[in-house]
């Protein structure tokens, strides 16, 4: 992580770089290899309004419209069956209805609402595009929102509970504040509790330092990494501690301080943005927005990056493995911010790369 008194230079010197998608390594830079021939994506679905994450009911692909509010099933052939229209919702810009995660019985959706950010689950039954959602149960609220930096991914730990990352909403300092819920990774019980092995008794943070975590996901050893968005120097791969201090609003990107835990990997916000995250066959899968393009690092090799479809589908929003080990990409050219191509928003499957 860098001390904010060289913004101005590292941003200088970043945007030397333009859009190649270099990645820093040891106070240098690389420029990760490009797969010149990966593989063609079969388009899933088309036609989603600006669509922010990916869960699965069984083997059915659940999908979340960030301004809709609506929770959608994927059919056969493509087809799209509203299921849900989750109520309270009132985001502006980067808000509105965000994660969403299923489990035992139960989808889990993360939004704006009126009063702030909160998370809330709702007894899920049926299967397919029958399926139907019950009366929602609160787990959290007074996450603090704004139009931007909402943190807002949703994701069950090995564990077994529900972790939430949570954005500073636009105060820097809130990140630093153990006492706000802003700039955080949290951690409950699956119905909402605090759970007694959490880093700060009585408290739901798991981790804090941070700007706006977009992605959560495990390796097979239990290992945590998350995706987060920089601000005008650096985006960043953690690694995360149980108690961990990411350096935000003090420090972006590596600092070498061991107040601070540095980032595995970095890249310049141009090139990046990373979003949603997966893990399988013993890789890192990062979908990437204002990058426009899908990354693969290798827990193995952490510091080291592959990138497919460079500048092919647009901004990517999710990435997620399937219960068929394919991954499903999700597309976000329909947010305001994109170029729409034919078909957007899309889910895009590919195998393994």
């Amino acid at each position: 992580m860098w001390n904010r008194a060289s913004v101005m230079l590292l941003f200088s010197l970043a945007g030397c770089g333009g859009g190649s998608g270099s990645v820093s390594v040891g106070g240098g830079t690389t420029t990760p290899p490009i797969d010149p021939a990966p593989s063609n994506p079969h388009v899933l679905a088309s036609g989603l309004q600006a669509p922010w994450s990916i869960a699965f009911l069984d083997a059915t692909p659940l999908v979340s419209e960030r301004g809709t509010a609506r929770i959608l099933a994927v059919g056969v052939g493509g087809t799209l069956t509203p299921i849900a229209t989750i109520a309270g919702v009132s985001g502006s810009g980067e808000g509105g209805l965000l994660g969403i995660a299923v489990r035992d019985g139960y989808l889990y959706a993360y939004f704006t609402a009126s009063d702030g950010n909160r998370i809330e689950r709702y007894p899920l039954t049926g299967a397919g595009a029958a399926a139907r959602l019950g009366a929602a149960q609160l787990l959290l609220g007074g996450i603090p929102s704004r139009s931007n930096h909402n943190g807002g991914r949703l994701a069950f730990g090995p564990d077994g509970m529900l972790y939430a990352s949570t954005g500073d909403a636009g105060t820097g300092s809130r990140s630093q504040d153990l006492g706000s819920l802003a700039g955080k990774i949290l951690r409950m019980t699956p119905d909402g509790r605090v759970p007694a092995d959490n880093p700060f008794v009585g408290s739901y943070v798991y981790s804090y330092g941070h700007r706006n975590v977009q992605g959560l996901a495990w390796a097979a050893d239990g290992s945590m990494y998350a995706s987060e968005f920089g601000e005008n120097t650096w985006d960043e791969l953690n690694l995360i501690k149980a108690g961990g201090n990411y350096g935000w609003p003090e420090v972006e990107g590596k600092a070498g301080n061991a107040k601070y835990i540095d980032p595995l990997q970095q890249w310049p916000t141009s090139a990046a943005s990373p979003s949603g995250i997966a893990v399988s066959g013993g890789n890192l899968y990062i979908a990437n927005l204002r990058g426009e393009r899908l990354r693969k690092v290798p827990l193995s090799a952490t510091g080291s990056a592959t990138e497919f479809y460079v500048k092919q589908y647009g901004r990517l929003r999710d990435v997620v493995v399937a219960p068929d080990g394919r991954l499903y990409i999700l597309t976000n050219n329909t947010d305001g911010r994109g170029t729409p191509q034919t078909g957007d928003d899309r889910i895009l499957s590919v195998p393994l790369l």
